[in-house]
């Protein structure tokens, strides 16, 4: 691995670390089919209801992060929440690609950077600006990383089948939740951007490193398109949030490698 000027930039492809998540995780009887789910309300109703069923718990030191098995229909996936940003969510998905599951089709909110974009809106993000640490370590330096193709076609299949509207996006990954500047904001309008989170180049990078398919479904929440931020009560949408985990899992199950 050739010195570079920042640290950030060097890469090294090496698939084996010194730590690695097959090492302390053993493969179980899990679905291969697998919704990553942000949203901690949907999940515990999902659980009162008695529709998830834990399978196993991944133990860290921030606490435990239990991994569900949902029915849907005759078939069935797995369940987790990433926890927030990059490092978290690319952590949580390296254990649960250990434990059995290749396909997955995240769910989640994300800004907009377009005051257009309504509270709610169905967006797919085809490709992530990469303004974060975590994708790094999995790619070579480079702008952007990209969803999988096949995850891509699965979520429009199904969107299309639903009636759903929906935008395809780029959206711009960052770790650093108070730092959004009115300057960063133009220049990742400029290129493309119309979200920003803080977890989708990380899952591409670690989908594309692991050799899994992965894709997202967002939904427009706060706006950071305008001179002022509105949070515009984003996070208490509870049935966009359920609809929007169901389309995820449905997608999931649509996956054709």
């Amino acid at each position: 691995m050739k010195r570079q000027s920042y640290p950030i930039l060097e890469f090294d492809p090496d698939t084996t670390a010194l730590i690695n998540a097959a090492d302390h995780t053993e493969p179980i009887d899990i679905p291969e089919h697998c919704v990553p789910c942000f949203f901690s309300d949907v999940i515990e109703q999902l659980v009162r209801d008695g529709k998830a069923r834990v399978l196993i718990e991944l133990v860290a030191e921030s606490g435990s992060t239990p991994v569900y098995e949902v029915s849907v229909g005759e078939a069935k996936v797995a369940l987790f929440n990433p926890g927030l940003g990059g490092p978290s969510a690319a952590k949580n998905m390296e254990k649960v690609i250990a434990l059995g599951c290749d396909k997955f089709v995240a769910c989640g909110g994300a800004g907009v950077l377009d005051t257009a974009i309504q509270l709610g809106h169905v967006i797919v993000p085809d490709s992530a600006v990469r303004d974060e640490g975590t994708s790094y370590h999995y790619l070579a330096p480079g702008r952007e990383a990209k969803a999988s193709l096949a995850g891509l076609a699965a979520i429009t299949r199904v969107l299309a089948d639903h009636d759903v509207p929906y935008i395809i996006a780029k959206t711009w990954t960052t770790d650093a939740f108070y730092r959004s500047t009115p300057e960063k904001i133009r220049t990742r309008k400029a290129e493309g951007c119309l979200t920003v989170e803080m977890e989708c180049a990380a899952f591409f990078a670690v989908a594309m490193f692991r050799g899994v398919i992965f894709a997202q479904l967002l939904y427009g929440g706060d706006d950071l398109g305008s001179d002022k931020w509105d949070s515009r009560d984003w996070t208490k949408q509870a049935t966009v949030r359920e609809r929007l985990f169901w389309l995820a899992a449905e997608s999931c199950l649509a996956i054709q490698e």
